[in-house]
């Protein structure tokens, strides 16, 4: 089965700072396949076959910090799971000049649509919609610095959260759809 393993917080600012190659090679040694990794900011595709999101997500947590001494979440999500997102993101969503959108990609424990109400959000700015598994956040780049979303960092939520932007997000589906046939 395809998967995503989402890592948060890693290469940020100069922290928690992982060589992709070598991230891949911990994939490789802990039993996933046909591994391909996409930019810097841990985005790992991967097959496996009978574990759960829950226990391959514990696999890699131990194995990136037996690797890199470093304590990663590391959010899983299926070729089916990530399907649903990039059915629901609107085409007409970018992150470019004009607008800045992003998929906020949300740990189990908090994946409900009631999540909106812990999140400052505009609606004169602001577009934002709950699907399972993530919110999806745009607004226009000169309306940036009033969107709730600079209120998101520091927040709890935030902590259960991981952030990938429209294009990444899309470029991911692509390599889980090659992964896939």
């Amino acid at each position: 089965m395809v998967y995503v393993a989402l890592l948060r917080g890693i290469n940020v600012g100069g922290k928690n700072k992982i060589d992709m190659k070598l991230l891949k090679k911990t994939f490789e040694r802990v039993g996933m396949s046909s591994v391909v990794t996409y930019i810097n900011s841990g985005n790992i595709i991967f097959t496996v076959n009978g574990q759960s999101k829950t226990t391959i997500s514990h696999i890699l947590e131990e194995a990136i910090h037996t690797d890199f001494e470093l304590q990663i979440k590391v959010l899983v999500r299926s070729f089916d799971d990530f399907k649903k997102v990039i059915h629901s993101l609107p085409e007409s969503w970018k992150n470019d000049q004009q607008m800045r959108s992003d998929v906020l990609f949300l740990w189990d424990e908090i994946d409900d649509e009631s999540m909106l109400s812990k999140l400052v959000i505009k609606p004169e700015i602001d577009t934002v919609k709950y699907v399972p598994g993530a919110i999806l956040w745009s607004v226009e780049k000169k309306n940036i610095t009033k969107s709730g979303m600079t209120k998101l960092v520091g927040s709890k939520p935030y902590q259960q959260i991981t952030i990938r932007n429209v294009n990444t997000t899309r470029k991911i589906y692509e390599l889980m759809q090659a992964a896939e046939a």
